[in-house]
């Protein structure tokens, strides 16, 4: 991954391949509009105060994500300026918010494939500013080569798409080396985006390469590495304990089903969490098989346990006073002679029985006895992540996630840390008039319902299988956990990582004493 560091040294004599600057929309430069942002302002002396003007004669305007390249002044020892571009600027008195910072940032990193060093002269006003450029840089230098020729020839080595590595270094100007505060959210920076592009590179891995075996083998190993205990359950464990519900989804598979438990502690923490994940990490949608033609991503349907893993692995790299506790419930969902049927009825871990009516609602099941599992030890709150429904796709898009609850409050504290690390996400009800339409004449509860508000219904049957008395949350983030258009920001094509972000934030609300 890019290096991180903070410096002092001012942009004319920093030796790099380029400085980016921020620009932005504003109604009272002398150029008409655009703005030359704080940190530049050795560039725009170099410039005789006028780089707004050369940058609008190339056609800059200061929208978020443009970005516009021009050979350096005289006297520098960079040849290049990338002026990147942070949307409206902030009013009176205002600063630009950690994610304009973040996504400027991003835009900028991915252009600079191949690059040794860059100088990186955004807003730093404080610590959180730091951070956020970091985190930008970071996630928008990502890149998954290895299945490409340039890829297997760099041995392992990340390697971009035009077969240029990835920004090898970034100088965050304005960052001060001997701060604390700025070199804690360096290292905050670098733990939660190595482990979030972790997950990326896990979503982004064919399924005959990671299967639920595969990923459980993954899991042990960061265990060792990082310091948490790591228990994984097989198929016969699954059969001893009475998972039915994810023996039921892999049952039709040659890849054996896992529930993988990742506990990390820490001895002063006060509180308890337990994230669960999602993990089918193919989904063809079983004996109810998908259309053509939506089967090729279905590699992400593991994108909500590669966020509880790397959630818990930044938790205990960052040392967080909470023990948060994360359940993967891993399976591939295959159509064969062994595979469950619509109408079959399966007993869950809880007890509970349930008609399957579509086995392409199968991610319900496995969350459902990871859930019973998870609130056994009675967490202070649970959250689950899982991309369950089209239906919320329907509702909010390709990169806004729902966010359901049993409590309120929770709900809206989990929606607050979404939105403070840059998430989107939207609060959605638990309609009760809905639950009905999962009333099953042969079991307990079916697992398909009404079909219009159908991201609903899926939360409402996962609440069954949540303790009475505990906390609890559902993210569905089936909008933005592949992105399957262009990059954005710091936003790649394929993986993103949604929802990683969020879980640590949690954690750090927690551990502060500040969960809602």
């Amino acid at each position: 991954m890019t290096a991180l560091t903070l410096s002092t040294s001012a942009a004319p004599g920093l030796r790099a391949d380029a400085i980016v600057i921020g620009v932005a929309k504003g109604t009272g430069s002398k150029s008409g509009g655009l703005l030359v942002a704080p940190g530049a302002e050795a560039v725009n002396e170099a410039y005789d105060g006028k780089l707004a003007d050369v940058l609008e004669t190339l056609g800059a305007s200061g929208a978020e994500g443009e970005l516009t390249k021009l050979p350096s002044p005289a006297g520098f020892k960079s040849p290049l300026v990338i002026a990147v571009g942070l949307g409206a600027a902030p009013g009176k008195d205002a600063e630009y918010t950690a994610e304009a910072l973040r996504r400027a940032a991003g835009v900028a990193a991915r252009a600079l494939n191949g690059a040794k060093k860059a100088a990186f002269a955004l807003p730093v006003e404080d610590a959180a500013a730091v951070g956020a450029i970091g985190e930008g840089v970071l996630l928008g230098a990502y890149s998954f080569d290895t299945y490409k020729e340039n890829g297997r020839q760099a041995a392992g080595a990340a390697k971009a798409k035009n077969g240029k590595a990835p920004l090898a270094e970034a100088a965050l100007l304005g960052g001060k080396p001997r701060d604390a505060a700025h070199k804690a959210a360096v290292a905050r920076a670098t733990a939660v985006s190595e482990e979030l592009n972790r997950a990326r590179d896990l979503i982004n891995t064919p399924p005959n390469d990671l299967t639920p075996a595969a990923f459980a083998a993954i899991v042990q190993g960061a265990g060792k590495e990082h310091g948490f205990k790591v228990q994984v359950l097989d198929d016969k464990a699954l059969a001893k304990d009475g998972y039915g519900g994810i023996l039921g989804v892999g049952g039709g598979s040659a890849a054996t089903p896992r529930l993988v438990k990742l506990s990390y502690t820490h001895p002063g923490a006060e509180k308890h969490l337990a994230y669960v994940g999602k993990g089918i990490t193919y989904d063809s949608g079983g004996i109810s098989l998908k259309p053509a033609g939506h089967n090729e991503t279905m590699k992400c349907d593991m994108s909500g346990a590669a966020a509880v893993f790397a959630a818990v692995v930044s938790a205990a790299r960052l040392g967080l006073q909470v023990n948060v506790t994360g359940w993967l419930a891993l399976a591939e969902n295959m159509p064969s002679g062994s595979a469950v049927r619509p109408g079959d009825v399966l007993r869950m871990y809880s007890g509970k029985t349930v008609e399957v009516l579509n086995t392409d609602a199968e991610g319900r099941l496995v969350l459902a006895d990871a859930l019973w599992a998870a609130s056994a030890e009675q967490p202070d709150a649970i959250v689950d992540v899982a991309t369950l429904t089209g239906a919320m796709m329907l509702a909010l898009g390709s990169r806004t996630f729902g966010v359901m609850a049993n409590d309120d409050a929770f709900r809206s504290t989990v929606h607050e840390a979404a939105e403070e690390v840059g998430e989107p996400a939207w609060p959605m009800p638990l309609p009760e008039h809905l639950r009905k339409g999962m009333e099953s004449s042969t079991a307990d509860i079916a697992n398909m319902g009404e079909r219009m508000g159908g991201g609903l219904v899926a939360g409402l049957f996962l609440r069954e299988f949540v303790g009475e008395g505990i906390t609890w949350a559902h993210l569905d983030i089936a909008g933005p956990a592949f992105n399957e258009g262009g990059p954005f920001g710091y936003t790649p094509k394929g993986g993103t990582g949604s929802a990683v972000r969020t879980l640590v934030r949690l954690a750090e609300l927690t551990a502060e004493g500040d969960l809602g």
